[in-house]
């Protein structure tokens, strides 16, 4: 009987109480002077972050009172390890307790905090030793600290780096010596973000405390908060919608959080549901296009989703990252329809890191909203004679966030009519400052303080439609993969050199944007041309992660511009239209 009794209470301590939804402490839409004001303000309600396991089982419930606490003594250790004023720590950015509060540390320290990228299933060991050792190079931190599972890999990276490197679990049994901690002013620096930026030419995003505070506040008026509201999340925090959108975001707006590890969405994406269906309140939760399309193709036909799943207070269902496409959203709606979710809680929205995140936001409520544009008017391709027009259903992104202006633009820099194609420039006060340490990369995008984007896209009646990537950029479920990465892995290989591959993202049948490489080939063989073209895949596999178009041309076929550099736009465009003509592989 005693042995029951143990056995009952070890199972209450189990039981962990997650943080309250709903708070007595006045909400406030992140109108603060730093983002550590906005901590401590937080601190002094009952809310806070919760991590799950990949089940969905509440394994840590951190009230923003202890990660208040945790971070100060962070920021105590920090300073006796040596941090100043200014100084970078590099932190990879496991979901967890220990990255929050490092993450906060550094910003109570003064110093900016770098959230760097996990390890991914594919590209191996080598290839995450290397990126590490890359992003260090170009943020040049005092500290890198990582999970005790990473150690292996991050200090070799941090050695190579010639930066000193600890797990943190090392540095939370150093002591905490009280120290003075510096006042930040509005206009210091926060943090860097590298989230999306080419593996070898990184971009650090110099992002202020104000800048940050604003795009907050543009959040939280954006999706039009109220109390009951509770975000769910999956999402990566070295990526800036993890980061900022569903990490600093419920802090500076107070809103509890339940996470998944990103890894544990992969394994189980049906769990970031559960964990939507086990909230009473209302809920907040972002996905790129891809994580509704797992979910959706998750679901059995044999399955009533609402045998498992309730998903009527599902209030804002973000969309962003990627392009998005309103297939897979009526795919979503269709499996999950059963489960009371509702179409019109879905919410697209357009940002990036430069902007901090957000740059338009759709009014919550109004749904998918699609316009259909001819297709050569996306391209710049005309249609010949004997070519069918066709039509793509372009997203409405919604209305710029507060305080953000967003317009369009000519190659000239002019201001482009309402619907007609061009440029996407913003500015407001949440622009980063720039990249970090690069005046030359800075000033190709910023000018009078306004920001190219890269995309193109148009302007209708307020609202902002995204039609493409101006900028080489391939992304594919809702992975960036920079084409100079691409085609550099390609180089590597024997026999070919710089301005032999071209890499861009093209549209498959079925809808599907998928990478395609096209590859000067100087062999006539056959047998070898199969045999490179068989090499050539499984190499750009390791750097992508998924089967690409692999295309064998003869030598001088990809154009270049008028100063000798490949055109991938123009190869692109060439290929599409049957100019290029690849070499016939023998199967």
């Amino acid at each position: 009987m005693m042995t029951e009794e143990l056995e009952r209470l070890d199972e209450g301590a189990r039981a962990i109480a997650p943080t309250s939804t709903e708070d007595m402490l006045p909400r406030r839409f992140s109108d603060f002077a730093t983002l550590g004001e906005a901590l401590d303000y937080a601190a002094t309600g009952t809310r806070g972050l919760n991590f799950h396991d990949p089940r969905g089982t509440l394994v840590r419930a951190y009230p923003f009172t202890e990660l208040r606490r945790d971070a100060i003594a962070a920021a105590h250790r920090l300073i006796a390890a040596g941090i100043e004023v200014g100084d970078r720590v590099a932190l990879v950015a496991e979901t967890s307790p220990e990255f929050a509060a490092l993450f906060f540390g550094a910003v109570y320290a003064g110093a900016w905090p770098v959230p760097l990228p996990l390890p991914t299933s594919f590209g191996g060991r080598d290839s995450y030793v290397e990126q590490l050792r890359v992003q260090l190079s170009s943020c040049d931190p005092k500290l890198l600290i990582y999970p005790p599972e990473l150690s292996e890999m991050a200090h070799q990276a941090a050695v190579a780096s010639d930066v000193e490197g600890l797990d943190w679990q090392t540095l939370a049994d150093r002591e905490a010596p009280a120290a003075p901690l510096p006042q930040a002013a509005p206009e210091d620096i926060a943090y860097l973000q590298y989230s999306s930026g080419s593996t070898r030419f990184p971009h650090g995003v110099v992002i202020t405390h104000r800048a940050l505070l604003n795009n907050l506040a543009a959040h939280a008026h954006g999706m039009a908060l109220i109390d009951s509201d509770r975000c769910v999340s999956w999402l990566p925090w070295y990526h800036d919608m993890g980061l900022v959108g569903c990490f600093l975001s419920p802090i500076a707006n107070q809103v509890s959080t339940d996470y998944l590890k990103t890894e544990d969405f992969a394994r189980r994406p049906l769990a970031w549901l559960d964990l939507i269906s086990r909230n009473q309140g209302t809920t907040l939760s972002y996905s790129p296009t891809f994580g509704y399309d797992i979910c959706a193709r998750r679901m059995s036909s044999q399955t009533k989703a609402s045998d498992r799943f309730d998903l009527s207070r599902w209030r804002v269902a973000g969309n962003g990252a990627d392009m998005i496409r309103p297939d897979v959203m009526q795919a979503f709606v269709d499996a999950f329809a059963d489960a009371g979710f509702q179409a019109s809680a879905f919410l697209p929205s357009y940002g990036l890191a430069e902007a901090t995140l957000a740059v338009s936001i759709m009014p919550p409520g109004e749904g998918i909203r699609v316009e259909l544009v001819e297709e050569t008017q996306l391209s710049g391709v005309p249609a010949g004679e004997d070519r069918p027009q066709r039509y793509r259903a372009i997203v409405n992104c919604g209305k710029p966030v507060k305080d953000m202006t967003v317009e369009i633009r000519d190659e000239d820099g002019n201001p482009l009519p309402d619907s007609a194609i061009g440029k996407v420039w913003c500015t407001g006060p949440s622009v980063m400052s720039g990249y970090f340490r690069d005046a030359e990369a800075t000033e190709a995008c910023m000018t009078d303080g306004w920001l190219d984007t890269g995309d193109m896209g148009y302007l209708s009646q307020g609202y902002v439609y995204i039609v493409g990537r101006a900028k080489d950029m391939i992304i594919v479920n809702g992975r960036n993969h920079w084409p100079q990465d691409i085609e550099w892995a390609v180089e590597q290989l024997p026999g070919f050199k710089a301005g032999d591959i071209a890499a861009f993202a093209i549209t498959t049948p079925g809808g599907e944007e998928t990478p395609a490489v096209l590859v000067q080939c100087r062999t006539s063989d056959d047998s070898e041309r199969a045999r490179l073209r068989d090499e050539i895949r499984e190499r750009v596999r390791a750097v992508t992660g998924m089967n690409c178009v692999i295309e064998l041309v003869p030598p001088r076929t990809l154009p270049r511009t008028s100063s000798g550099k490949l055109s991938r736009a123009k190869a692109r465009n060439l290929y599409l239209n049957g100019e290029i003509k690849p070499y016939a592989v023998a199967a």
